[in-house]
């Protein structure tokens, strides 16, 4: 079922609603991604669980009309859809960027009991600052936009085993987006401090990563006091997309030991 919510900014959030159970697992895209990012996981997940999917503000069918980018703005996103779902807990899933945010949104949610982080914070004590991101992404991007996309950005997210029908929904899909605002809906993630925010999770913390770039489990570790990861081979930034059936065996592996006792209404 597709909905939408006013968030905190008065834009309209778009998201879906599907599935069954007590315990909901929310996923929310990267970067100029839309909640399609996830069709595989939710036709192998919602006969268990319910499964909502979110568009971030800016991003698939939410407003574009938003003013205030800042990671908080992304969180409280999250946090008004979440205070609508009718479950006893949620596992938030965060891809790319929004590792990040579902980690913030996290703090304010007392029912979400665990995270599961899809390729990204793989090491805490290497991360990007404002002026590094404009010097090596935003730079480029606005200079051209499409060489970018086509010719810079495939080297860090894209591998040899990545299918040409993955690289090619995601170039079109990126091209789609407007320059100044596929930088706008970047620029929270670099401008927010992630270590802090990491040091106040209680929750467990779950990761599934590509072997495109190592995870540095111990960094992680001086932040998140409860982390793990699982590795996901032969892909890049895009696992679920690129292997979704290797990456739903996963994926269904980690909640069930995130949910105990299984919240099946079988």
């Amino acid at each position: 079922m597709e909905k939408y919510i006013s968030s905190t900014d008065n834009i309209n959030i778009h998201y879906t609603e599907t599935g069954k159970g007590n315990t909901a697992i929310v996923f929310v895209h990267g970067w100029l991604g839309n909640t399609n990012w996830w069709n595989s996981q939710e036709a192998f997940l919602k006969d268990r669980y319910k499964i909502v999917k979110i568009d971030l503000g800016g991003h698939g069918k939410s407003d574009k009309t938003r003013l205030n980018w800042t990671s908080k703005q992304y969180s409280d996103d999250l946090i008004t859809v979440i205070n609508q779902i009718n479950a006893s807990e949620v596992i938030l899933v965060g891809h790319s960027m929004s590792g990040a945010f579902v980690t913030e949104a996290a703090v304010d949610l007392p029912k979400v009991k665990a995270i599961i982080l899809v390729d990204t914070l793989k090491d805490l004590d290497d991360t990007f600052d404002p002026e590094q991101a404009e010097e090596f992404m935003f730079s480029h991007y606005r200079k051209d936009f499409k060489s970018a996309v086509e010719n810079i950005l495939p080297l860090y997210l894209f591998v040899d085993e990545t299918p040409i029908t993955i690289k090619n929904q995601l170039q079109k899909e990126f091209l789609q987006q407007d320059a100044e605002l596929a930088i706008k809906a970047l620029k929270p993630l670099y401008e927010m401090d992630i270590r802090k925010i990491a040091k106040l999770m209680d929750i467990p913390v779950r990761a599934i990563n590509s072997d495109s770039q190592p995870t540095e489990i111990e960094n992680n570790r001086k932040y998140f006091k409860n982390y793990d990861y699982r590795i996901i081979t032969g892909t890049g930034h895009y696992p679920m997309l690129e292997k979704p059936e290797e990456f739903n065996k996963i994926l269904k592996k980690v909640i069930e030991e995130l949910v105990l006792p299984a919240t099946s209404t079988d």
